[in-house]
Formats: C-alpha cells, sequence, structure tokens
C-alpha cells in the first residue's frame, strides 16, 4: 500500500484533534460609504483527530484561506467556537494558547513568501524551537536539524542555503520541516503544491502522506484541487461562500455528489484532467 492510500483509509478517530463548531467569520462594513457586513464563513463545522484526514474544497473566494486563519484563531469570529484537544481557544491565556498552537502547524501555500529569505536553512527550521532570533544554535539542535531534514528529502548540504538558493520543492521541504520541528500532531496544508509543477506536485504529495502515515498526524488539507484532495485524504468538505454544501467521505463525494455545486467542481476538473474519471493523476 502506498502512503498516500495509507493516509486516505486512515480510520476516523474517537477524539477530536482539531474542531471547528458553528464557526462563523465576519468581514465589517464600513460606516461611510455604507456598506453592509459580509459573511465570510458561516456556521462551519468539522473535526479531524488523530491519524485523520479531512480535505476543504472550494473555488477561489470559497473561504478556505478565511477558515484556516479562524482555525489558528488570527482572526476573531463572529460566532462559535475552535478547539483543539477539547480546549476552546478563546478562553486561554496568551501563553496556553501558544502551547495549543504547537500541537497544530500550518504549511503554507508558497514557501518562498513564508520563509524568511535573510535566515539559512539551518536558522529557518530551528527557529520555532529558539528563544529569540539571534539565540545560540547548541549541537543538539542542530542534530534535531538534520534529522527533520532527513525526513523530507534534504540533508546536511542545504544547511547553510537561503531561500534564493533553493527550488520550490526544495522550499516547500524545508517549509515541512520546520513545521514538524516541534512535534505536532496535526499539519494544516494550504494549497501545499498549487505554487509548484506537476512533477514537483506529485513528489511533495508523496512526503506527506509518508509523514502523515509515519508519524501518526492529523491532515487538514485546504485545495481547490479536487483531484489531490481525493488522493490525499479521506473526507472531504466543500465550501461554497463561506459556507459547507457537502461533505462525506472522498469516494462518495466523487461517485455520488449531492449538491449542485459539488458537481460543478467536478465536471469542470474532468473538463481539464480527463484521467480523473478513473482516478488516475499524473504522477510523473
Amino acid at each position: 500500500m502506498s502512503p498516500m492510500s495509507a493516509v486516505m483509509n486512515a480510520p476516523a478517530p474517537s477524539l477530536a484533534l482539531l474542531e471547528a463548531r458553528s464557526l462563523s467569520v465576519h468581514a465589517p462594513g464600513r460606516r461611510w460609504p455604507a456598506v453592509a457586513t459580509r459573511m465570510l464563513l458561516q456556521d462551519v463545522n468539522l473535526r479531524v483527530g488523530s491519524g485523520e484526514t479531512l480535505a476543504v474544497v472550494g473555488e477561489s473566494g470559497a473561504g478556505k484561506s478565511t477558515l484556516v486563519r479562524a482555525l489558528l484563531r488570527l482572526v476573531p469570529p463572529a460566532a462559535g467556537q475552535v478547539l483543539i484537544g477539547g480546549q476552546d481557544l478563546a478562553i486561554l491565556s496568551a501563553a496556553e494558547l501558544r502551547t495549543q498552537r504547537r500541537r497544530v502547524q500550518l504549511v503554507f501555500q508558497d514557501p518562498l513568501a513564508s520563509l524568511n529569505p535573510a535566515l539559512t536553512v539551518l536558522e529557518l527550521v530551528a527557529d520555532p524551537l529558539r528563544p529569540g532570533l539571534r539565540a545560540p544554535l547548541g549541537a543538539d539542535l542542530r542534530e534535531r536539524v538534520v534529522g527533520q531534514l532527513a525526513a523530507v528529502g534534504m540533508d546536511a548540504r542545504f544547511l547553510e542555503r537561503r531561500c534564493g538558493e533553493l527550488s520550490g520543492g526544495q522550499a516547500q521541504r524545508v517549509a515541512i520541516a520546520r513545521a514538524l520541528i516541534v512535534e505536532p500532531e496535526m499539519l494544516i496544508c494550504d494549497e501545499p503544491v498549487s505554487a509548484l509543477d506537476l512533477a514537483l506536485r506529485a513528489q511533495v504529495l508523496e512526503l506527506l502522506a509518508g509523514l502523515c502515515q509515519s508519524r501518526s498526524l492529523g491532515l487538514l488539507m485546504v485545495t481547490h484541487d479536487l483531484h489531490a484532495a481525493r488522493l490525499m485524504c479521506a473526507r472531504m468538505l466543500v465550501l461554497r461562500q463561506g459556507a459547507v454544501v457537502e461533505e462525506g467521505p472522498s469516494e462518495e463525494v466523487f461517485a455520488r455528489p449531492r449538491a449542485d455545486y459539488t458537481r460543478e467542481l467536478l465536471a469542470a476538473m474532468l473538463s481539464v484532467d480527463p484521467a480523473s474519471r478513473t482516478g488516475r493523476g499524473s504522477t510523473s
């Protein structure tokens, strides 16, 4: 069984690691000229447990990125709750919130934009564990960085390189190593391969699948790519204009979509990639 298949078929856990309950986010309107409050997310419910995989899919503007920010409490909800390990983030102190956030790490869409170009790979990966940017890097921390780089298919030759010396695929591997260095229980991947070419996409998806399998990580994958979502995740949630229109096992959503919007997304995907009709995408 391939890592992707193992991740996709992971059984649903009994305890939620990350959970949203009736989560809503508003964009405040302006007083002058008068602009009404816009609903960015409306009554979204989801749960992801240890070893579980969930894809959140939808077209641009569906609310996917807003959902990611709300789950990490980077934007305040208008209503509802976000819980990590059963703890409501809204009632935690700043120190408690930092501790809980370490359990759920984010991998961004564009690694070259999210990584500090002034830092070396060693400094970038070690940074989440350093008390300050200029804190010295001991031998133990350096060894941990080397271990995490090895886990993402890189070696010590990259330690002193900077982002400008890395390819897009290498930079994304560094971003994944940086997320893993704090030993999280779950990854949130926000369009993790959309900035890469087709060949590199398959490699990075296979890497993520293998890491989730070997470390029993939960995975929340936010993407507009339904084919990647189907390969990586056992369950799928479909967003449209900030609201959930469909949720269920990925294979069932593909085989028997209930919502018209889901059928439109699938039709658009099939018109671009006919191989998706049989689930066979490019793996070059």
